[in-house]
Order: C-alpha cells, then structure tokens, then sequence
C-alpha cells in the first residue's frame, strides 16, 4: 500500500469494508442456506462492500483487474448469477466462492498480483 495514492485511512477504510462484506456474505449465507429474511440485505450489502474494495484497490493500482486477484471478482460474480439461475447449485457453489475466495484473499504476494489479463 506504499505509494504516493495511499492515504492515511485506506487501511482502516479497507479493514470497514472488509468486515461488512463479511457481514453480506453472513447475510446471503443465511438465506441461501436456511432462513431467507435477511437475503436482500445480506447481498446488496455483500454487493457494494465487494464493489468498494475493488474500486479501492482499482485505486491503488490501476491494472488491478488483470491480476489474479482482480480478475477473481469476475469469476465471483458470474458464480453469484449460476447461484441465482441454478439454485439446487447453490449451497455447492456458496462453499466453492468461501473457500476460493479465502485461498485467494490470503496467498502470497507474487500469486495474487500476477498479471493474467493483458
């Protein structure tokens, strides 16, 4: 996060952001999983906390969608809509975007950030 971009609370702004976007994908966990009260706030939340952090990262480094990392949220999404139009897939493909999403989140530097677009 060193640079001349980085201000003093994008740490602290990502760190918010991160946690309700954990609390979305609580949320949307509970609905798709049990009890649906709390899918709409759970996904809009999910939604445009995960919007937030890639414009912060988009931000910070403008190549950021052709990293591994940035072209995940692609592969994200596009498994949210399979969610969607195919729902007896969706308890599979929830547990496939937590445990994708937390191997990708925590891998090393080199891996996450590697140029795979362009």
């Amino acid at each position: 996060m060193a640079g001349n971009k980085d201000l003093w609370w994008r740490r602290w702004l990502s760190i918010a952001l991160r946690t309700l976007h954990i609390v979305g994908v609580v949320l949307a966990a509970i609905s798709f999983l049990g009890n649906g009260d709390h899918a709409v706030a759970g996904v809009v939340l999910m939604l445009l906390s995960g919007f937030a952090l890639f414009a912060l990262d988009w931000w910070q480094r403008p190549d950021h969608w052709r990293e591994v990392a940035g072209a995940f949220v692609l592969v994200k999404l596009l498994l949210l809509v399979a969610m969607l139009l195919a729902p007896g897939t969706a308890v599979f493909l929830f547990w496939f975007l937590v445990v994708s999403s937390s191997v990708v989140s925590h891998a090393p530097h080199d891996f996450r950030h590697r140029r795979i677009l362009g």
